[in-house]
């Protein structure tokens, strides 16, 4: 076979193209449905310990993450639990001299979490959750009859349901948990040493080092609430419409 004749059949393979069967006019589908869109706001206090002797902050980086966001139906109370992942550089005390006028120090790293919880009702819907349904069972019995014992009369019989049998009907239905996604957050931090002592040994004015210190944190974030709804689309597309040559 020549060159030329391969290249056409290679032409042809990559000319080729998927056409989707698609549906036209009003098409129930399933999708996630934005139910809310929250702005909320929590504020906690921590105290932070390091392990040595901090000269002063270097900077601080925080990352707020998300364990937990339900909305409990069929209330409207939504829970959250979640936490900052915090990291501090700071500059670590490694030597000082009485007859010097410097304070060495070397740059160290120091992560914590610092965990919060929220709870709050949401009472602006964009649209409208579906609620649970809830599961059922029911008994029953059938009606037997059986002969009484000697000392009663012939003709009397004892009427009653079998108890040597067990009947019921059962429903279970499976519904659609609603879940979060976090938008956006913003966290102002206020840091304050609590046990700050000047370095009086050496002729440093105004310098000194501290071990704690107390973080009041305020956390504003955003989220969504979504859950898998049914929902009607139309179409309008058709096979002229759709360019797949």
């Amino acid at each position: 076979m020549s060159n030329n004749n391969k290249h056409n059949h290679k032409d042809d393979f990559e000319q080729k193209h998927y056409r989707p069967q698609i549906s036209i006019g009003k098409v129930l589908t399933k999708m996630p449905v934005v139910l809310a869109e929250p702005s909320l706001q929590v504020h906690t206090i921590h105290r932070t310990r390091f392990p040595e002797d901090v000269l002063e902050i270097k900077d601080v980086k925080k990352q707020l993450v998300l364990t937990q966001c339900r909305l409990l139906l069929p209330t409207n109370k939504l829970f959250i639990k979640g936490y900052v992942r915090k990291n501090i550089q700071y500059a670590a005390v490694t030597e000082q001299s009485a007859a010097s006028t410097a304070v060495s120090s070397n740059i160290q790293s120091h992560t914590e979490h610092i965990p919060f919880n929220l709870i709050t009702e949401i009472k602006d819907y964009i649209v409208k959750p579906e609620m649970p349904k809830t599961n059922n069972r029911h008994e029953f019995d059938f009606y037997v009859t059986r002969p009484l014992p000697v000392g009663y009369p012939e003709k009397d019989e004892l009427l009653s349901s079998d108890l040597s049998q067990f009947h019921q009907a059962s429903s279970e239905y499976y519904n659609e948990l609603p879940y979060c996604e976090l938008v956006s957050s913003k966290i102002i931090e206020w840091v304050e040493a609590v046990d700050r002592c000047l370095l009086e040994s050496t002729g440093l004015m105004n310098e000194g080092t501290f071990t704690e210190t107390e973080d009041k944190l305020v956390i504003d974030f955003s989220i969504k609430i979504l859950q898998n709804q049914h929902v009607y689309v139309s179409s309008t597309t058709n096979d002229d419409d759709c360019d797949c040559e």
